[in-house]
């Protein structure tokens, strides 16, 4: 196995910082960043625009122009294979293949089957040199949600939750405002931000009555999306609005309400979840964040769809509390869901845990691009 040399992980590294910045806001393209560099300098980065908008390729390029740097015999950095077809844009390889770049170096391969590598034969056939797998397992993590809906018809699940130390995320009356401090209710936020739907039960509506809509400056809010298999949802709420889908069952009679309703199969007496996420999938919305209640992040679970859970522990105990994961109890330690513990941080007098979820995506189903 050859060893990348630690200078490309870096500058791929602060590609991956790049296209960061464009999660949530990119749907239904990928996320994705782009860094030129020469002689150990940085010409110029990108990050993918809202759609319509210039690629991260793209947007690396002007911005070595506009920093008053020639990009010609520079090294792209970028953390998925450019696209190499018309779309909304024109193909990020012309682009890349006019401005004279000497080599590109990509994190992941183009997920979409009849598009793998084909970009990298264009420009190598340009003269162009291309190096494969850069902290490749980063950067298809960085798609993930992007490349499950083309290969699997789903989309990439976040379970985010606030609880106390002994589990609970409201007491047992209900009140649960406010469990954890303001840094952990700001990072909650940036997980809004960086997500393009937002999904929660009938249940936290009604108890709640959030809106669901990121309350940082300048960042984009995620599609609120609602189960609701009876038809409960309560118009003139904070989620009556045009763009809120609310799922409910055959026969389901809302009220008359701007929000969108969306009829959804009924399996044991609840809104079947995997047809759900998949219609989610299917509108281009490829990162959802699950924010409760318990019942609803019991039969994701359940249904092995979940990848991450964002955790935030305060520092409370609420004995007979509302438990962060509903449904029945399991009777053997064995039937137990592993969680793969992959960071640890404080904010302020909090724990923030991030763990992953081995996900259960069923075999490959033909989908096509995005």
């Amino acid at each position: 196995m050859t060893l990348v040399p630690s200078g490309r992980e870096f500058w791929m590294r602060l590609a991956l910082d790049n296209a960061k910045r464009g999660l949530g806001s990119t749907a239904p393209n990928p996320s994705v960043g782009a860094v030129l560099v020469r002689d150990g300098a940085v010409l110029g980065e990108g990050y993918t625009l809202p759609v319509g908008g210039a690629h991260a390729e793209v947007q690396a390029l002007e911005d070595c122009r506009v920093r008053g740097h020639d990009p010609q015999g520079a090294t792209m950095y970028v953390t998925l294979e450019p696209c190499c077809h018309h779309g909304r844009t024109p193909p990020c390889t012309d682009a890349i293949v006019e401005a004279g770049v000497g080599c590109v170096v990509v994190g992941a391969v183009d997920p979409y089957e009849p598009m793998r590598g084909k970009s990298f034969a264009l420009l190598r056939q340009a003269g162009i040199e291309v190096i494969e797998g850069v902290l490749g397992s980063d950067c298809e993590r960085m798609i993930l949600g992007f490349a499950r809906s083309i290969t699997r018809g789903l989309p990439e699940v976040t379970v985010k939750t606030a609880i106390t130390a002994d589990g609970h995320i409201a007491t047992a009356g209900g009140e649960s405002q406010w469990i954890t401090g303001d840094s952990a209710r700001q990072q909650g936020q940036r997980l809004r931000a960086e997500h393009d739907a937002i999904l929660v039960g009938i249940g936290t509506v009604l108890a709640d009555d959030p809106r669901l809509s990121c309350r940082l400056e300048g960042c984009s809010s995620p599609v609120p999306i609602v189960l609701d298999t009876h038809g409960r949802f309560i118009p003139g709420c904070a989620l009556d609005r045009p763009e809120t889908r609310v799922f409910v069952g055959p026969g389901a009679a809302l009220q008359p309400t701007h929000a969108q309703t969306v009829p959804i199969e009924v399996v044991d007496g609840r809104l079947d979840i995997t047809a759900a996420l998949r219609m989610v999938a299917d509108s281009g919305l490829h990162r959802v964040l699950i924010e409760g209640g318990g019942q609803v992040i019991r039969s994701v679970f359940d249904a092995q769809l979940a990848d991450t859970v964002e955790m935030f522990v305060a520092g409370k105990l609420v004995p007979g509390g509302r438990p962060w994961v509903g449904g029945p109890p399991i009777e053997a330690l064995g039937a137990a869901l592993s969680l793969s513990l992959q960071s640890v941080a404080r904010l302020g007098p909090d724990a923030w845990l991030t763990w992953r979820v081995e996900h259960g995506a069923p075999p490959e189903v033909p989908c096509s691009q995005g």
